[in-house]
């Protein structure tokens, strides 16, 4: 019996080639965008599961509370924590790892030199990540002298020569034998970037500041990585690990807690609030998971409404099968075999389509995702689903058409009822619903990423590069380096910072001024730079002056921010001494607020050192005009006359300030792309739809033309019911989008307003997309020769 449905089935397909067209074409699409965002979704929720401890392994992420209660959570910590943790809470961690940020460094083999991105760790930080060796001892970071290596970098260096006992420099300073390879990490891994892991034992040695940092609970300079044993609970061990700063610290030091941040929580937990994480990514695979089951649910619309639509077609065939002893429910098997076979038919195109898409899916994603060709768990599931959507998409079809009564089926008397077209509609509403609310919700991510881009950032980043100082060879000619590259007549100025202009270095507390309340507790953004540093990228002197040459005491003075002379909140502030950390500074000059870090947010207050000891990074501003490779070729060979050993690294800062906005960016294209099929989806239903009503009211534009109706009219005529369904939609659309997409742009403190223009463009655009899908086969019906249409068939 059951083979005989299929077959029924599959000749029901053949015969209506047109209607099968759009319910496989509907359905394979669907199901496609279904697969991408379950894809997508599955890399986002196993992300560091790569990790076989991921499970216990956690982050120590340091609160900071300022005067007001305001809350600033963090990874940076102090040193000492590392030996606090192993001596008094033993029994609660298993391992713990100190670190440094993953940041870039050089290599060097002979005349090779690669600049790769490394971290400096405990020895246990390897065996913590169980990081997968392909060679060597995971364990080999207990010597100083060891270091371990990922399998590209091993490639890269050594060729097909095995690299273990082999010895590589490393930024032109540290010599280190390669103890170990490392398989690479793979990209949903949040150290996927990283290329080696260098001994902790060497960085204390090697760093004379690191001695002191070892008795400071002040200076957060420094990363720390915990295993916790299998059977302890990540918030009662959060707990006990709370008030630690607060053991070594003064509370006019200001308040700090402790909370382990477990490494399932990193990639989709990463905004914090009052020192928890509440939130992320995570936002967005909700908001996509629930995307992938209204665009295939539009699919599945399509196919209930193209079914019932033909009812009439079918009723005969119901009423014979029912007259010979069919029962309703081999009826229903029927038809629902008949959706079952239409679904596995899309299942099949729709791995076609996900095999051809993903290449640029992944683009747009920036991810690595892969069909999973050899997991028989995928093929399990794909199968259920694919069963699944048949029995959705079927299901209001068989139950519909099981119900016709044979009696007035073959008398000819049956007739499918003047509201039998309701559910069709109110389907179609659905459709278009979800369709424009996704239209709305699109223009609104853009509009919030372009006026984030509008937002003034008050320095000229434009022309302006960075190139990262990795060895000690660049440190001490400041004033040599920036007279030759003045020398070239290409470069406008130089000047150093130990921090990007697209970030703040650090934040710090300590701050002190006249009539300040002792018991309040103010951070500041601090960042260190050189005396031409505001010449160098353009920063706005609001009031008092720029750091100066002709001026000695300006190692002893500060530039403040707007946002700071707030916080301080004394009035004529130049002039005026603050102390931090035991020294006096004044304030010579206050800058406009530059916009260094999250355009969604308030700027920090942040106060600039003239301090050339700490700077790290170099900043060239190249004239305006000049050939760009002209300019980067002469300023390359300045800085391999002081450091031969480096390689010539730079980074464009307007382009690192784009980057920004890339997460929002991403998340809008694939929006956008979702938007695009879901309309398509919506317009391909609607297209079989006025086929089959162009179809059924054959006869009466045929009378309608006779009587000198014009094709106008008669466009007008069938098109208007359709036209009203869209406008329901919008009308449906509008509020809900309203009230959802207010809710999520208050999560950023600046933000755009919701115009009224976005719904009458939504409206506009959705009516115009709507008329220009009906109207090639109400047309096609209005100019038909009317004698046809009305001869008797």
């Amino acid at each position: 019996m059951i083979e005989n449905y299929f077959k029924i089935a599959w000749r029901g397909i053949i015969k209506n080639k047109s209607s099968s067209a759009i319910n496989i074409g509907g359905l394979a699409v669907g199901m496609a965008v279904s697969i991408l965002i379950s894809l997508w979704i599955l890399d986002e929720v196993t992300f560091d599961n790569y990790h076989s401890n991921h499970k216990q392994l956690a982050q120590i992420m340091s609160t900071s509370f300022d005067d007001k209660n305001e809350a600033w959570t963090g990874p940076s910590v102090a040193l000492p924590l590392g030996d606090e943790l192993r001596m008094k809470y033993a029994g609660d961690f298993k391992q713990v790892s100190m670190a440094t940020r993953n940041s870039d460094h050089i290599v060097a083999l002979a005349d090779k030199k690669i600049t790769g991105k490394g971290m400096w760790v405990e020895e246990s930080f390897p065996s913590m990540l169980s990081m997968k060796m392909t060679s060597g001892n995971i364990n080999a970071l207990a010597d100083p002298t060891s270091v371990l290596i990922s399998a590209t970098l091993a490639k890269n260096l050594f060729g097909d020569v095995d690299p273990l006992n082999k010895t590589a420099r490393f930024d032109n300073q540290n010599d280190f034998k390669i103890a170990g390879v490392f398989e690479d990490l793979p990209r949903n891994t949040t150290f996927y970037s990283t290329e080696f892991l260098m001994p902790w034992k060497k960085y204390l040695a090697t760093e004379s500041w690191l001695k002191e940092a070892q008795t400071q609970w002040n200076n957060h300079s420094f990363q720390a990585y915990v295993q916790l044993n299998n059977e302890e609970d990540f918030h009662a061990v959060s707990e006990k690990i709370k008030s630690i700063p607060m053991q070594h610290k003064n509370a006019t030091e200001g308040k700090e807690e402790l909370l382990l941040y477990p490494m399932d929580q990193w990639h989709l937990y990463s905004e914090f609030e009052n020192g928890i994480p509440s939130g992320g990514r995570i936002e967005f695979v909700r908001l996509f998971a629930v995307i992938g089951v209204f665009i295939l649910l539009l699919a599945c619309i399509n196919f209930m409404n193209l079914s019932t639509a033909r009812s009439e077609k079918r009723a005969k065939e119901v009423g014979i099968r029912k007259t010979v002893g069919s029962l309703k429910s081999q009826l229903i098997g029927q038809f629902l075999s008949e959706s079952a076979t239409v679904a596995l038919i899309a299942f099949v195109i729709s791995i076609g389509l996900v095999f051809l898409a993903l290449p640029s899916f992944n683009q747009l994603a920036d991810k690595s995702i892969q069909l999973p060709w050899t997991n028989a768990l995928f093929w399990l599931v794909a199968l259920i689903f694919t069963l699944f959507t048949g029995l959705i998409a079927g299901s209001y079809p068989a139950l519909y058409l099981s119900n016709f009564e044979p009696v007035k089926v073959l008398k000819g008397t049956f007739k499918v009822g003047r509201f039998a077209s309701l559910p069709r509609k109110v389907l179609v509403v659905i459709q278009f619903t979800f369709s424009v609310s996704l239209i709305i919700g699109t223009i609104i991510v853009f509009k919030q990423i372009q006026f984030a881009k509008n937002r003034p950032i008050n320095y000229k980043n434009e022309g302006l590069i960075t190139i990262r100082m990795l060895t000690p060879d660049l440190r001490g000619h400041y004033d040599a380096i920036r007279s030759d590259l003045l020398a070239t007549g290409l470069v406008n100025n130089m000047a150093e910072s130990n921090s990007a202009t697209t970030a703040v270095s650090s934040n710090n507390i300590g701050f002190s001024w006249p009539g300040k309340d002792p018991n309040t507790v103010a951070g500041f953004g601090t960042i260190a730079v050189t005396t031409d540093f505001g010449n160098t990228i353009g920063w706005q002197i609001k009031e008092g002056r720029d750091f100066s040459r002709e001026f000695a005491t300006d190692s002893s003075a500060i530039v403040i921010n707007e946002s700071a002379v707030k916080q301080i909140g004394l009035e004529n502030i130049i002039g005026q001494s603050i102390e931090y950390r035991g020294k006096n500074y004044a304030v010579i000059g206050v800058i406009k607020d530059m916009l260094m870090e999250s355009p969604y947010t308030p700027v920090r207050p942040t106060v600039f050192f003239n301090d050339e000891a700490s700077a790290n990074r170099i900043m060239v501003s190249i004239k305006q005009g000049v050939p760009l490779q002209s300019a980067l070729n002469k300023i390359q060979t300045v800085f391999e006359k002081f450091s031969p050993g480096e390689p010539f690294n730079y980074t464009f800062n307007d382009e690192e300030y784009a980057k920004k906005f890339s997460e929002e960016q991403r998340i809008g294209n694939l929006a956008t792309s979702f938007t695009i099929l879901a309309i398509f989806i919506s317009c391909l239903g609607l297209f079989g739809l006025a086929s089959f009503v162009a179809e059924q009211r054959i006869k009466e534009i045929g009378v309608r033309k006779v009587l000198g109706a014009t094709v106008f009219n008669l466009w007008g005529l069938l098109s208007k019911d359709f036209l009203a369904l869209i406008l329901i939609s919008c009308l449906i659309a509008i509020p809900i989008s309203f009230y959802f997409l207010h809710d999520w742009l208050q999560k950023y403190e600046y933000r755009t307003e919701i115009p009224i223009s976005v719904f009458i463009i939504a409206i506009v655009g959705s009516t115009f997309v709507t008329l220009l899908t009906v109207s090639f086969q109400t047309v096609k019906a209005a100019i038909a020769n009317p004698i046809k249409s009305l001869r008797p068939q």
